[in-house]
């Protein structure tokens, strides 16, 4: 660590973002999900958030393939986990948006994994809320 006169430059949180093949699709399932609208939208990056918040971001990939949970030959590259109150209704709401629920599942009585629609694994948990 310094001890000069300079201070550290001021680092900010801005996003997680995602690659996938369809931005605005993929965009359009996280917000209607977290109920984020969009603040920034072009042809190749959709950013959902809030002003002063950190946000969603989607970026097109020309080549995207998803990941391959839980085979791990491409692997789940990231993942967000989302809390709740209550694991079967915000199962089937997020099933209703166009997830998909893979055959595995670790500890579904503690937490359900679910795929996005550009094939991105995400978590359902109760923990935390």
């Amino acid at each position: 660590m310094s001890t000069g006169a300079t201070s550290a430059p001021a680092i900010r949180f801005l996003s997680v973002d995602f690659d996938c093949a369809d931005p605005g699709e993929l965009a359009r399932f996280y917000a209607e999900a977290l109920g984020l609208p969009v603040i920034y939208s072009s042809e190749d990056f959709v950013l959902l958030g809030r002003e002063g918040s950190p946000g969603l971001g989607f970026l097109w990939i020309a080549d995207y393939q998803p990941p391959t949970w839980p085979d791990p030959s491409r692997g789940k590259q990231a993942h967000i986990e989302l809390g709740v109150d209550d694991l079967d209704a915000a199962q089937a709401r997020m099933l209703a948006l166009g997830a998909a629920e893979p055959s595995f599942q670790p500890q579904p009585d503690r937490w359900r994994v679910l795929l996005d629609p550009a094939g991105h694994p995400f978590c359902l948990s109760t923990h935390g809320t």
